[in-house]
């Protein structure tokens, strides 16, 4: 028991220590008396009548992770050291694993490959987009959150993962034997497409995006780019400064996005002059479409320099930020709302599109994906070529 009251001490005293707990002069302080008093009830009820042995190593972590979640803000949270340096690697884009995004159907739980990246281990081993997840290492994908099923699929490196998946136009499953590597994810793709018209993909806002970016843009001009189609269809979001950083390369003079907090103080982030986008421009939006991505797609609009064509947007109009603690561990939590240019707050609001149109494979049951029977792809190329100032071959 003493042991017991000592780990309880000890993990308020870490929590005023860190902030999240704080400790006023005088008589008023967080957690009060009551509260201590009935955390002290709670481990001596722990003590006498828990079944097992209670992971009072994990008292501190919890009591944070308990503090975290009364905050009404589902985007807040705490973060071991060993959980917040997982974050950290997603920001840089480097993991040990197989090299594909999935997504998962929030009804059916089933789970789809959206894309492969380039020599990975599992372009090597055949995986293809479009292809539905079964099993990972004999694990259900649909009976486990996407979150989980990736912790499974990511592992040391050198080591392997059973992979079994569901293909259109074969009837029996296929098993794959891939080797986990190091993956240093590329976050944009590009490719010109007919005519002249260049074709981005933005997989997601991190460190190393804006430069790459830019060199995607000069690579399609350099190839006569005319048009461009940026697509930010399942992107989440990432990093607010690469996007700011991004949509300036894209928009003329003005405001990007501005921020407010809850006293009221606004931050503006603003495009200059110098940078922008000479060519027509089209920007693929899905209901995946969230967060940093929306706020590309929101200036985009409001200034009226291209066409958004998908459907509506998530409506993640709010801005977190992660603060690192003493002993390598983190929180996060919102901290401000974002606003487009024309001051509107995207918050369970989504986007709407300038033409709305639903996701439409237009190829047979065993073609395999090309941007020729994607038909939102094909309506960025109409819109594009019908513009005025897009260059038509004389």
């Amino acid at each position: 028991m003493l042991l017991m009251a000592v780990a309880l001490v000890a993990a308020f005293l870490l929590l005023a220590r860190l902030g999240v707990i704080r400790v006023f002069s005088g008589e008023q302080a967080l957690p009060d008396d009551k509260t201590i008093e009935k955390l002290n009830e709670v481990s001596r009820l722990i003590d006498e009548r828990y079944y097992d042995e209670a992971p009072k190593e994990e008292y501190g972590d919890g009591m944070l992770r308990g503090v975290l979640s009364t905050l009404d803000d589902p985007y807040a949270g705490y973060f071991s050291a060993e959980e917040y340096k997982e974050q950290l690697e997603n920001v840089t884009r480097q993991y040990y694993g197989i090299g594909s995004t999935l997504t998962q159907n929030a009804e059916t739980g089933r789970v789809t490959v959206v894309y492969v990246y380039k020599d990975s281990p599992a372009e090597q081993a055949g995986l293809k987009e479009g292809d539905e997840i079964l099993y990972v290492n004999g694990l259900l994908a649909r009976s486990v959150e996407l979150d989980e099923l990736v912790e499974h699929i990511q592992g040391e490196e050198g080591t392997d993962v059973e992979i079994t998946v569901s293909r259109k136009g074969i009837k029996d499953p296929i098993e794959m034997t891939m080797t986990r590597a190091v993956i240093n994810l590329p976050t944009v793709d590009h490719t010109m497409l007919e005519d002249g018209i260049g074709y981005i993909m933005l997989v997601k806002f991190a460190s190393n995006t804006p430069e790459e970016y830019r060199e995607a843009v000069e690579d399609l001009k350099k190839q006569g780019m005319k048009g461009l189609i940026l697509d930010v269809r399942y992107n989440g979001g990432g990093l607010y400064d690469s996007c700011v950083e991004i949509v300036d390369e894209i928009l003329p003079k003005g405001t990007i996005v501005y921020t407010e907090d809850k006293y009221g103080h606004r931050e503006y982030a603003s495009s200059d002059e110098e940078h922008k986008l000479d060519v027509p421009l089209v920007v693929l939006i899905n209901e995946n479409t969230a967060s940093a991505s929306e706020i590309l797609a929101g200036a985009i609009r409001d200034h009226e320099w291209g066409t958004l064509i998908g459907t509506k947007t998530y409506g993640k109009g709010v801005v977190q930020v992660t603060f690192g603690l003493g002993d390598g561990s983190a929180v996060k939590f919102t901290v401000e709302k974002y606003f487009t240019p024309n001051g509107e707050n995207i918050q369970d609001k989504g986007i709407e599109p300038d033409i709305n149109l639903e996701y439409k494979f237009l190829g047979g049951e065993e073609d395999e994906y090309d941007y020729s029977f994607d038909n939102q792809i094909q309506k960025g190329i109409e819109v594009l070529e019908s513009d005025p100032s897009f260059e038509k071959e004389k």
